[in-house]
């Protein structure tokens, strides 16, 4: 009786081992870093939106608090000197 408890002791923590040495294989892998890197470049992208965002925003309460209400904004000058 000890020795299928051993046994199956054994075997559990094999299984359990090969399973954490497959997903390490595959986060790790090429598809992983793709993965990775993809998901990174996605929150970059959000984020440099978002901070656009904000900045136009900001930029038009300024613009109204000053009164130089203008259709031409920073964020318009950079988008079109960047094309």
């Amino acid at each position: 009786m000890k020795r299928v408890f051993w046994m199956s002791i054994g075997v559990t923590i094999g299984v359990i081992a090969v399973r954490r040495l497959s997903d390490a294989k595959n986060t790790l892998g090429p598809a992983g870093l793709n993965r990775a890197v993809g998901t990174a470049a996605d929150a970059l992208q959000n984020f440099a939106d978002a901070f656009r965002e904000g900045m136009t925003e900001r930029e038009g309460d300024l613009r109204t608090a000053l009164g130089m209400e203008t259709g031409d904004t920073v964020a318009d000058t950079m988008a079109a000197v960047r094309r």
